[in-house]
């Protein structure tokens, strides 16, 4: 029987490495703003539309189980930093958007992630940001992700 090298398998190294990014990112929203990693993916994806969504879509575009998106929703609502509202197409479903105080902080926020972005990817040359970032795309499109707004828009039309 042939051993796994676990430091070697890309799953495991995609993950571990997606993990410590994330916990590294929280820093800056966890101390000055309470949040935890669920709540800013809720944040982050309503922050990048000009649109509301449902919490469904919020889960699928992030790759969060439904249940940990729902629990990220209420304790935002009670925040005030979003707020539900009816879908134009269909009045039985809710969508979620930003409020004010939402949009100040994904926006005030924003700034900081970039640096932090750019510090973690400070290891590596330009050249090897933009391979890296393009070797990306490629698994993500193997995997049928969502890559970019207009994707992430079309994906919103299907529900």
């Amino acid at each position: 029987m042939s051993k796994l090298d676990l430091f070697k398998f890309v799953p495991f190294r995609l993950n571990r490495l997606a993990a410590e990014v994330s916990a590294e990112l929280a820093s800056e929203y966890r101390e000055r703003y309470g949040l935890d990693i669920p709540e800013w993916r809720v944040l982050a994806t309503l922050g990048f539309r000009d649109d509301a969504c449902t919490a469904q879509y919020i889960a699928d575009c992030t790759r969060t189980h439904k249940s940990t998106i729902s629990r990220a929703v209420a304790h935002l609502l009670e925040q005030q930093l979003i707020e539900r509202v009816e879908n134009k197409d269909d009045r039985r479903e809710l969508a979620l958007q930003l409020t004010g105080k939402g949009r100040a902080l994904y926006e005030e926020l924003i700034p900081r992630l970039l640096l932090k972005e750019q510090d973690i990817l400070s290891c590596l040359t330009a050249v090897e940001r933009r391979d890296f970032a393009n070797a990306l795309g490629k698994i993500e499109r193997q995997l049928d992700l969502v890559q970019t707004v207009k994707d992430a828009r079309a994906k919103k039309d299907a529900y």
